[in-house]
């Protein structure tokens, strides 16, 4: 490290930590839904809901800070129905439309740490469309599953 340079503080290590758990949890909830498993879906959301509590928003930089209070209790809520919803597979999807989009605006401001994509199903929602976040190129579409599992495209890449 050079002599000049400020070692990073342990609350924005924490931050980091906690937004590459909520990351790969949410990829794990992408994953799950796209393979018709409400099961995993739900394990993932609340442990996504967990690392939510890791975050360390106090010691961000006001401009931070102020888009995570904007997005995190819409995340939290979106990822606890997730979690309570085992059993029905299309009401967490709804909900899973809503948390990637908290995601995408999360990602864009947060970074990721690795590259992702985000994803496009134009036939989700009666046709309106729904976007999702992908750690792969190979499109698995968590909206309908196995019974269209590459409907879609990618977006866009995010470094």
């Amino acid at each position: 490290m050079a002599k000049d340079a400020t070692p990073p503080n342990n609350s924005t290590l924490k931050s980091d930590g906690a937004m590459t758990e909520m990351i790969t949890q949410y990829l794990q909830i992408k994953n799950a839904l796209a393979n018709d498993n409400g099961k995993d879906a739900a394990s993932a959301g609340d442990a996504f809901v967990e690392s939510m509590g890791k975050m360390d928003n106090n010691s961000m930089p006001a401009d931070k800070k102020k888009i995570w209070d904007n997005i995190s209790d819409d995340a939290k809520e979106m990822a606890e129905h997730i979690a309570k919803s085992a059993d029905k597979i299309e009401h967490q999807r709804e909900h899973f439309d809503m948390l990637s989009k908290d995601m995408y605006d999360m990602v864009k401001s947060f970074g990721s740490g690795q590259k992702l994509y985000q994803d496009f199903c134009p036939m989700y929602n009666d046709k309106k469309g729904a976007t999702w976040l992908s750690e792969n190129k190979e499109i698995k579409n968590p909206y309908f599953g196995k019974k269209m599992q590459t409907c879609g495209s990618i977006k866009e890449e995010i470094e």
